[in-house]
Parts: C-alpha cells; structure tokens; sequence
C-alpha cells in the first residue's frame, strides 16, 4: 500500500529564507511620529526645516480640502452652466491633485512627515465646512472663491517666513507653484459671476 507523502511546508520550499506568500495583517508602531524631523543633509538649519514643514503642511491640509470641495462642486453643480463649470471644477480639482503632491513631497524632503490622512487634514483645515447637500451655483463658487483666498493668505505668509529663514526651495515651491497656481482659479472662477449680459438692449 503506497503512502502519502505530507504536502512540504513552506519554508522547505522557499530554503527557509523566502517565500511568495504575502505577509498580510503588518502591524506595529509609527516609526516616525507627525511633527518630528529626521535629518536630511540639505544645509538648512532644523528650525527652519521644522517652521517650513508646519506652515506647508498647514497649507497642504487646506490643499487637501479644496481639493475635496471642488470635486464635490463637479458632482452636485446643476443649472445652465452645468457643463461648463462641471469641466471647469473637474479641471480645478485635478490642478490642485499636483500642488498637494509637490508640498507633500517638500515636506518629506524637509525631513517632516506630510499630511496625508484626509481626516487628519480636516482636523487641520482653516476652511469652513460646507453643508453636506447641494447649493446654489452662486454660493457653491463663493464658497470656493473664499477658501483659495484662505490659502493664499496663509501662502504670502509663508513666502515671507520662507525668505527669511533661507528656504530657498519651499519658498519657490510657494511662489511659483502654489499662489500661480491659485491665483489663476480665483480668475477663471471670479468670472462666472460677474453680472454681464450675453448681448446688450
């Protein structure tokens, strides 16, 4: 009678080093906490590292948050300029994927750690929660229009600190990147109010 040889285990078909098996369930503690700096050697002092990455994080979460209301604004947007402004957000909140992605990134290259919980950035935000239903075309673009001049607040602001402490990349980044950037969606969104007729009397 044949006998049945045992299936191998798994580390006798791997030599015990090895193995294709995922290792599911990876739990443990952070290995570097938010609001702490690793040492990165990019000639900049750690105090000025550590104020860039607070004011960029602070305006990434605020970054994080426009994102989320444009996209919001692109599902819920109705009326005769649906398909207009439907692309219009659509396009807004994409632009704005690639500002998050570049502080993000700064502030890793910092040594920090960027935020990337989107309920860690409400946590943070300075823009005021909308309601959670759909509103006016007027007030969805208002409401919007108020949170890019909370960012561009916060962006002059941290331009000038940037200067003074020497950040020469954050303050670029702010610069050429970040207040461009929303300066130019304050104008394409400013002019969908403006009150002029198609033709004249």
């Amino acid at each position: 009678m044949a006998t049945r040889t045992r299936p191998r285990s798994r580390a006798s078909t791997t030599n015990g080093r090895h193995s294709p098996q995922p290792k599911l369930r990876a739990r443990g503690g952070e290995i570097q906490r938010y609001g702490t700096l690793r040492l990165v050697p990019i000639a900049l002092a750690a105090e000025a590292r550590t104020e860039s990455s607070q004011i960029l994080n602070e305006i990434l979460a605020d970054s994080m948050i426009l994102y989320a209301l444009y996209k919001k604004h692109h599902w819920l947007v109705a009326g005769p300029t649906f398909y207009q402004l439907h692309l219009l957000f659509d396009k807004h909140a994409e632009e704005q994927t690639e500002v998050i992605d570049l502080l993000a990134e700064r502030v890793q290259s910092l040594g920090g750690i960027a935020v990337g919980d989107p309920r860690h950035a409400a946590e943070l935000t300075t823009i005021p929660r909308p309601p959670d239903g759909a509103e006016e075309v007027a007030v969805m673009i208002d409401r919007t229009l108020e949170a890019h001049e909370t960012i561009i607040a916060k962006v002059r602001k941290a331009i000038t600190a940037t200067e003074k402490s020497e950040d020469w990349g954050s303050n670029d980044l702010l610069m050429s990147d970040v207040l461009r950037r929303n300066e130019l969606q304050v104008w394409f969104l400013s002019e969908h109010v403006v009150d002029i007729p198609l033709v004249g009397d």
